[in-house]
């Protein structure tokens, strides 16, 4: 059996209690490259551990290396964790791997996690829908993949449908999805956070507008990962959390 476990979006404090439990008694842990050491050591000592490490294009031949891996430890009966970030479904290449398990034969279960895209404005105060500000949360990628066969992100779309729209994996980006959303109709004013490494201990917030985001940004030097909130909600970041 492969477990396919949501880490969560980075505080090894957030992963699910059934995710913890599968990754404590787990023989193998193919885990991430973002998972915390903490969350880690919570793997039985003898646990075989296989570091699942992508380039951020998705090469396909280490991607098939990572899924070769798993599927030999499977059939060599052993119990298979891979712990992955955020939440396996979003972002997360979980339905690849679980095309070559079933490929290869080997049954799977998938353990949700949070996602960094609820986790992120959550721990910046931000909520995703207010009913004075925001009925709909769109979640999109800044960062598709070059073999992707469907149509591109319809940036003027998202402009115009309003309400709070969340990027993932938008750092590289944030200038491009500024200025498409701007064509798109979106106001320069449009307030905007990025939340740079967020549940870490070193978070940071960054707020902008659409306008001036991008110029921030590079100020402070923001880096990955980090999840982009666009809309009124952003205002709501004046009520400090803990």
């Amino acid at each position: 059996m492969v477990h396919l476990v949501g880490a969560g979006p980075g505080d090894p404090e957030l992963i699910t209690l059934r995710g913890l439990q599968i990754l404590q008694t787990a023989d193998v842990i193919a885990h991430d490259q973002l998972i915390a050491p903490e969350l880690l050591n919570s793997a039985k000592s003898t646990a075989i551990r296989v570091p699942a490490r992508t380039l951020a294009s998705g090469i396909d031949p280490l991607l098939a290396q990572i899924h070769e891996q798993i599927v030999a430890h499977a059939h060599a009966g052993r119990s298979v964790c891979r712990l992955k970030g955020g939440d396996p479904f979003i972002y997360g290449r979980a339905s690849e791997e679980i095309d070559a398990l079933e490929a290869a034969g080997v049954p799977w279960e998938v353990i949700p996690g949070v996602t960094s895209a609820l986790a992120a404005p959550a721990m910046a105060g931000i909520p995703i829908t207010d009913r004075h500000l925001a009925s709909t949360a769109t979640l999109v990628t800044g960062h598709e993949s070059g073999t992707k066969s469907g149509r591109a992100v319809n940036w003027a779309a998202l402009a115009a449908a309003g309400g709070t729209l969340i990027v993932l994996m938008g750092v590289a980006t944030l200038s491009q999805t500024a200025q498409r959303l701007v064509a798109g109709g979106r106001s320069p004013s449009e307030p905007v956070a990025v939340i740079e490494r967020a549940t870490w201990p070193d978070q940071r917030v960054t707020v902008g507008t659409l306008a001036d985001i991008t110029e921030r940004a590079q100020q402070i030097g923001i880096e990955s990962p980090a999840v982009i909130v666009v809309g009124p909600v952003v205002h709501s970041i004046n009520r400090k959390p803990l």
